[in-house]
């Protein structure tokens, strides 16, 4: 691909960019230096509000779907032509940090940003995106805000999903004032790109300063049940136990050691356990826990499904437990669009950054996007390869780079006829 004419003169404003996260880093913002803006919160609200104000600054129209995603259009010389899309989420964890997410969102409206200050006009219409619920911290799933608007996620089903704290999604929605009238649905798309922290170490320890993002790894999430016997802790003797939590905890210990075996990218975490009655001194009736696995090839994470299930059994028949295991969401590997990462590779090489190609191993909602638009994703790095955690950190440079390669790719998109 050919660098687009005069398109490598044009860089963003680094300081700028650094500006709008530490001033989104605001919304939120907790006493360990990270974010808790949950989905649907008054903080999303607010942080939601503070990007609509800044792209209508920007020049952009706004508009909202009903799943309350954002959309803020910079017109191009050729209204009819597809628009190129670029965005993420604004959404953290309860203890999140400052760039999981709105570093792709804000990178987007940078783009918009310099465009404007160069006088630059693009042949296609130029979209940010916010997406809702992308980290399903709150709301489960995950992704449901891209996952509705590319028609893989019901709407009426995740309308009707609760927080733990009551509320359905819709009945939130409509609260902080994002339940939208637009239809959330695909529209025609050029090209789909979203930067974001790496949100692992390989970048940092190999030096390099971009990752060219040419898939996503398949992953799945389950909800287990062990049912047994709730008995004395002082009087029943370990013999005679039907207990669920000594099931849950061979299943975890056997399984982590099996599918280690089987090569580095397999991944499986137990990341919430809950035991009935929560007593002391009770041997529990029932043990709940949540299951995630992870891994780039299909067939290997069938493999992996068919072990964890075989293991529940075999554990379960010995001790005098009942399980099930329940799959909840299924997230099929992705490999991205050649044209789009090539457009993100040809730009980190005319750039002069230190760049390869890299598996996301973390859900983004740019695997929903990429299966009704052509998409890539950019990666940069982030200290010690830590996410999902107030010490998140990046560096200013870093975060330009990224923000610089994506510029480059959505001009290179730009110009292909």
């Amino acid at each position: 691909m050919n660098a687009p004419l005069g398109g490598l003169s044009i860089r963003i404003d680094g300081e700028r960019l650094w500006r709008s996260l530490m001033d989104m880093a605001e919304v939120g913002a907790t006493a360990s230096g990270g974010c808790n803006r949950q989905a649907l919160s008054d903080e999303d609200r607010i942080g939601r509000d503070l990007f609509c104000t800044w792209a209508t600054e920007a020049g952009c129209e706004i508009r909202v779907d009903e799943m309350g995603n954002i959309f803020a259009r910079r017109p191009g010389r050729d209204p009819s032509r597809a628009v190129i899309l670029i965005g993420s989420h604004l959404d953290t964890q309860p203890t999140g940090g400052k760039f999981d997410g709105v570093y792709g969102v804000l990178s987007g409206l940078e783009v918009l940003r310099t465009l404007n200050a160069c006088d630059a006009e693009t042949n296609s219409p130029v979209e940010v995106v916010v997406w809702t619920n992308e980290e399903g911290a709150r709301f489960t799933p995950a992704m449901n805000g891209s996952g509705v608007w590319a028609g893989v996620i019901d709407q009426a089903e995740a309308y009707a999903q609760r927080c733990v704290d009551g509320p359905s999604f819709r009945e939130e929605l409509n609260r902080i004032g994002y339940l939208g009238s637009h239809s959330a649905s695909p529209f025609p798309i050029r090209a789909a790109f979203e930067v974001h922290i790496e949100q692992g170490p390989v970048l940092e320890s190999e030096g390099k300063q971009i990752g060219v993002v040419t898939g996503v790894q398949g992953m799945r999430w389950y909800d287990l049940t062990v049912d047994g016997v709730p008995a004395h802790a002082g009087t029943t003797p370990m013999t005679m136990r039907r207990d669920p939590m000594q099931s849950v905890a061979q299943i975890i210990s056997k399984i982590s050691d099996q599918l280690e075996a089987i090569d580095s990218d397999a991944r499986i975490t137990f990341g919430v356990l809950h035991s009935e009655p929560m007593s002391r001194n009770t041997v529990p009736q029932r043990v709940r826990a949540s299951v995630d696995l992870r891994h780039p090839n299909l067939a290997t994470l069938d493999h992996m499904e068919s072990l964890l299930r075989d293991l529940i059994n075999d554990e379960c028949k010995q001790r005098g437990t009942i399980a099930t295991l329940d799959c909840i969401w299924d997230s099929p590997a992705i490999t991205f669009d050649d044209n789009c990462v090539e457009s993100v590779r040809a730009a980190a090489k005319r750039l002069n950054y230190r760049f390869l190609d890299i598996v996301s191993g973390a859900g983004h909602d740019s695997v929903y996007v990429s299966q009704v638009a052509p998409t890539a994703m950019i990666f940069v790095p982030c200290a010690g390869g830590l996410s999902h955690n107030e010490a998140e950190s990046a560096t200013a440079d870093d975060l330009a780079a990224g923000c610089n390669v994506l510029l480059q790719a959505v001009l290179t998109i730009d110009e292909l006829e």
